[in-house]
């Protein structure tokens, strides 16, 4: 049995969201919270496989959240949930450990299929936000540039959802170099925000 518990500050779509999610088999609602205070003091309570966090939360914003819940609780997948269709939102979601994101109206299979997903280790995206990661201009496989083998790991590890400062404990290298490979990878690559360049990595079979 994989366990949900849902952030967000509307009782409506908290609602929602439980009797969709408790309808899929194999998956249990064990809590919910409407701010991130009640959040981090419930999660010390109980056990949660995967989160789904809202980014517009009324005391601490989510992106924010998640990094504080990817520090704090390691083992959680956060599958970020809003309204929003913005690619700053979800590029800061995903460098801040999120491992997916969700539209709130998304239905009962794309759910399952996004918990299913971050529970294995990947990356996922709500179906009707994945025109907002494709780099503006596409690259043919042929002619993708190569990625040295250290930009190759940083990829990898941004893909985990590590932050800058954890890859570079990983690689015993400085947080600014992590940073320098990152912005050389986005401009070889030529994606717009981390979110695309994990979507183009993925696609091309580099990680």
């Amino acid at each position: 049995m994989i366990t949900v518990f849902i952030v967000d500050d509307h009782p409506v779509v908290v609602e929602g969201l439980k009797s969709v999610i408790e309808k899929l088999a194999h998956l249990e609602v064990t809590g919910t919270a409407g701010n991130a205070v009640d959040t981090i003091a419930l999660l010390k309570k109980q056990h949660a496989d995967v989160l789904l966090l809202d980014i517009n939360l009324p005391d601490v914003s989510g992106v924010e959240l998640c990094k504080k819940i990817r520090k704090e609780f390691p083992e959680i997948k956060i599958l970020g949930i809003s309204t929003f269709n913005d690619r700053s939102y979800i590029s800061r979601m995903i460098e801040n450990g999120a491992s997916g994101y969700l539209v709130k109206s998304a239905s009962a299979d794309e759910i399952a299929e996004a918990i299913a997903s971050v529970m294995a280790g990947k990356l996922y995206m709500s179906l009707s936000m994945e025109h907002l990661l494709r780099p503006l201009s596409v690259i043919p496989k042929d002619a993708l540039p190569a990625l040295t083998k250290r930009e190759k790991e940083v990829l990898q590890h941004i893909a985990e959802g590590l932050t800058n400062n954890q890859i570079a404990e990983k690689l015993f290298v400085s947080s600014s170099t992590v940073d320098t490979h990152r912005k050389n990878m986005l401009t070889k690559l030529r994606a717009n925000n981390t979110a695309a360049l994990i979507r183009l990595a993925v696609e091309h079979g580099l990680i």
